[in-house]
This record gives C-alpha cells, sequence and structure tokens, in this order.
C-alpha cells in the first residue's frame, strides 16, 4: 500500500549539527503517527521540514508519491493540503475566534466569507467551542485557544495534519480536552503526525511510535512494542525517565 507521507534519507542542518539525519519514515492514510523522545532530538524540526517551513539539504519529502521537497515548488499550495498547529496558538489578538479560522480560506483558497462560515461554524460545534466562537483570544482559556487553532487548521480541509508538542504549554487540567479533539480526528480518519511528550496519550493512541534522537529514528513500531519490549537501549532509558 502507497503511503500517504513518505520520507526518505531526509537530512536537514544548523549549522554543522544534523538536526535530520537521514530519516526514513511512511505514514499510511488515517494513521496516527507518535513522535517521541527528548527535547533536541529533532521532532518539532522534522515536523518544519514536512510543512516545507524549513528546507532540507538532502532526501525527498513524498505526498501522495509527488516530491514536494523540490526546490521551486509553492509552499503554499503544499500547506493547504499539510496543515500543522504549534505549541503557541499564535492567534491574532485583534480578531475573534471565528475570524482567526477562516481567515486562511479566504485568504489562501479565495473563498468567500458566505462559502466557508457554515463550515467553520461546523467545527467549532464538533469541537465543543460553538459558544466561543464570537469571543476574543484573551476571553478564552489556553485549552479553548489551542482547540481553535485546530479549527483553523482544519477550515484548509488538510489531508494531513502535523501536530507539534500542543499540549505542553497548557496546564494539565488543560490537556484532556485537546487530546480529546485529537481522538476525534482519529476516529474521523485525519492522517496525523504528532510530536508529543504525553506518553499516556501515544501508547493509547498511536498506530506507530518512532523514537527519536540525535535526529534518527532509533525505533519505531506500534505502541505495544516500543513501551513494553523497547529494543533500543537509548528507548528504553527515555521511557524510564518519562513513565516515573
Amino acid at each position: 500500500m502507497t503511503a500517504k507521507l513518505s520520507l526518505r534519507n531526509v537530512t536537514k542542518y544548523f549549522g554543522d549539527t544534523a538536526v535530520c539525519n537521514g530519516i526514513d519514515l511512511d505514514v499510511h492514510d488515517g494513521e496516527l503517527v507518535c513522535l517521541i523522545g527528548a527535547s533536541g532530538g529533532g521532532k518539532s524540526t522534522l515536523l518544519r521540514c514536512i510543512n516545507l517551513l524549513e528546507p532540507i539539504e538532502d532526501g525527498e519529502i513524498l505526498l501522495d508519491g509527488q516530491d514536494i521537497s523540490t526546490p521551486g515548488i509553492d509552499p503554499q499550495s503544499v500547506r493547504a493540503r499539510i496543515g500543522m498547529v504549534f505549541q503557541s496558538y499564535n492567534l491574532f489578538p485583534h480578531m475573534t475566534a471565528l475570524d482567526n479560522a477562516m481567515l486562511a480560506p479566504k485568504r489562501v483558497l479565495g473563498k468567500s466569507k458566505q462559502a466557508i462560515q457554515p463550515e467553520v461554524e461546523h467545527l467549532f460545534d464538533a469541537f465543543g467551542l460553538a459558544d466561543r466562537m464570537h469571543q476574543y483570544p484573551d476571553q478564552l482559556s489556553g485549552g479553548q485557544q489551542q482547540r481553535v487553532a485546530i479549527v483553523r487548521a482544519l477550515a484548509m480541509q488538510p489531508e494531513v495534519m502535523l501536530f507539534d508538542e500542543i499540549t505542553s504549554a497548557l496546564d494539565p487540567q488543560l490537556v484532556g480536552e485537546v487530546l480529546d479533539v485529537l481522538l476525534t480526528l482519529k476516529s474521523r480518519g485525519m492522517t496525523m503526525v504528532l510530536a508529543t511528550h504525553e506518553m499516556g496519550f501515544a501508547r493509547q493512541a498511536a498506530d506507530k511510535v518512532c523514537f527519536l534522537q540525535g535526529g534518527k529514528i532509533l525505533e519505531e513500531g506500534p505502541p505495544k512494542a516500543i513501551f513494553e519490549h523497547p529494543q533500543e537501549p537509548a528507548t528504553r532509558a527515555f521511557l524510564a525517565r518519562a513513565l516515573k
């Protein structure tokens, strides 16, 4: 089966440091792939490379078999298909939650407000934010702001979603409401790659878990294999610390 997203020998340097060092990864339609590992292992940079926020030095990033990392390709056309949500919400403070979510479809896709507002309002309703649509970011909790950021990304109707440590800036009691959104997306068949420190979520929800260290995927497999029978000493050491 052809993968929806394939990485082949993806290499990215910052100075003399290889932050992505020959990474190979396949993500199939409807899969949730969790990237785990200590900070600095390359998880966030890898997501940024997939979304073309960072150019790669070597390798290929294939979406439906097409190399999207080719120099000169229009990054906006790729980002319309691959959405990304960051640790910081990056909502415009002078715009309501609804206006934040409708901005990109209007500007990038050229859709009218009348065409997209019903779709976006449906997303707000689906993720428990119907009563928050007309509020400004500073009137929302951190968990609500992060859910708005997810709605904003979904408003572009992407084929793949990338999530970069989206719960790490939240108070512990707010983490669950954001992870519930990911479970809903998984149930709807969204293809997702998630960099996370939430080991319980990765163990419960992922189809595949990848352990990154030093810019490499040292080990990957089903959650049960990674969490219960890790093969690499570095994976065992990381999990011993992370699961305390």
